[in-house]
């Protein structure tokens, strides 16, 4: 079994796209543990604010197969994948750390998005803070503790 850990994210009917999300995961993954909702606004584009939440969950599914499973969410929420990097999006799930692996470069594992984004870092120190990020050697909470970002740009919301 593999520990795993999610970001999740919509700006396009965001309530409703997170909430299926959730209830398909809560479904396929009974123990799923998902950290508050977060609204940010969008990063690196012009466009509505975002919902940002954490999830982690364990999966006898190999990388590539949960990655596919992912994807296939993504997709039954209408996911376009024709766009550019920074555009709205009915239902982003990106893998952040899955157990200790280290895809890098062929695959973004552990995601860079933790050192790099409130709305990726803080909502995983909810749920995970003794993780240690498999290329750092410290847990979330350390790397949280130390970051520059800004936890203000966070506003709890629910769904």
């Amino acid at each position: 079994m593999a520990n795993v850990y999610l970001n999740i994210g919509s700006n396009i009917q965001r309530e409703y796209n997170i909430s299926i999300c959730m209830k398909k995961l809560r479904s396929d993954y009974p123990q799923v543990v998902f950290s508050a909702i977060y609204e940010t606004e969008a990063y690196g584009f012009e466009g509505d604010a975002f919902y940002n939440l954490a999830a982690s969950l364990t999966t006898d599914l190999s990388y590539q197969e949960f990655s596919h499973y992912l994807k296939q969410l993504e997709d039954q929420q209408a996911r376009q994948r024709d766009g550019i990097k920074f555009s709205s999006r009915t239902l982003d799930i990106d893998i952040l750390l899955y157990d200790d692996l280290i895809l890098q470069p062929d695959h973004d594992i552990p995601r860079k998005e933790i050192l790099n984004y409130s709305f990726v870092l803080f909502p995983l120190e909810e749920i995970a803070p003794d993780v240690i990020h498999p290329e750092l050697g410290i847990s979330i909470r350390a790397i949280a503790k130390k970051s520059d970002l800004n936890r203000s740009d966070l506003r709890k919301r629910t769904c």
